[in-house]
C-alpha cells in the first residue's frame, strides 16, 4: 500500500504525519510505503521545520532525512491514500481532477491545526492528534488486507 501525507508547506504537519505512519507501519509489520507533499512549493527541497523535527526527535523519531516536495496531479493516481491535514487542503488536492486515490483528511472529521506561527506547544499538540490518527490508519488497513 503507498500514502501520501499532504499539509500546505509540506514542512510542520506532513512530515510528522509522514514519520509517525512508517514507524507505526514498522511496528505492527505491516508493508507501507509513505511519502508526504505539500499543496504549494513555496518550501520544495528545504528540511522539515526545525520545531517538527525536534518534536519528532523527542518520541524517538528522526525525520531529518525527508525533503519538501509539491504535490502533483500523478500523485493522485501514485498512491492509494492521500491524506491531508485540514479541509482546505482537501479542497486543493481535490481541485487536480479525479485520480484512483482516496482522500480523507488524516485525522478524521477533524482539521489539524498548522502551528507553524504558533509556539511549541502547537508542535506538541500537532504531534499527539497526527500519532493517534496515525495508529488508527494502520489498524484499519491492516484489518481490511485480505
Amino acid at each position: 500500500m503507498r500514502a501520501l501525507v499532504v499539509c500546505l508547506g509540506n514542512i510542520c504537519r506532513s512530515p510528522i504525519g509522514e514519520g509517525l505512519l512508517k514507524h507505526h507501519a514498522a511496528t505492527n509489520g505491516f508493508e507501507l510505503t509513505v511519502e508526504s507533499a505539500g499543496t504549494s512549493g513555496w518550501h520544495q527541497g528545504n528540511l522539515p521545520d526545525e520545531r517538527s523535527m525536534a518534536v519528532m526527535q523527542l518520541h524517538g523519531h528522526d525525520i531529518s532525512g525527508q525533503r519538501s516536495r509539491a504535490l502533483t496531479r500523478e500523485d493522485l493516481h501514485l498512491f492509494d491514500w492521500i491524506l491531508v491535514m485540514d479541509q482546505q487542503n482537501k479542497a486543493d488536492v481535490l481541485a487536480l481532477g479525479l485520480g484512483s486515490a482516496c482522500v480523507e483528511r488524516f485525522v478524521p472529521d477533524q482539521d489539524v491545526p498548522d502551528p507553524y506561527y504558533g509556539g511549541a506547544n502547537g508542535f506538541e499538540t500537532v504531534y499527539t492528534m497526527i500519532d493517534a490518527a496515525a495508529k488508527m490508519w494502520i489498524a484499519q488497513w491492516q484489518a481490511a488486507k485480505p
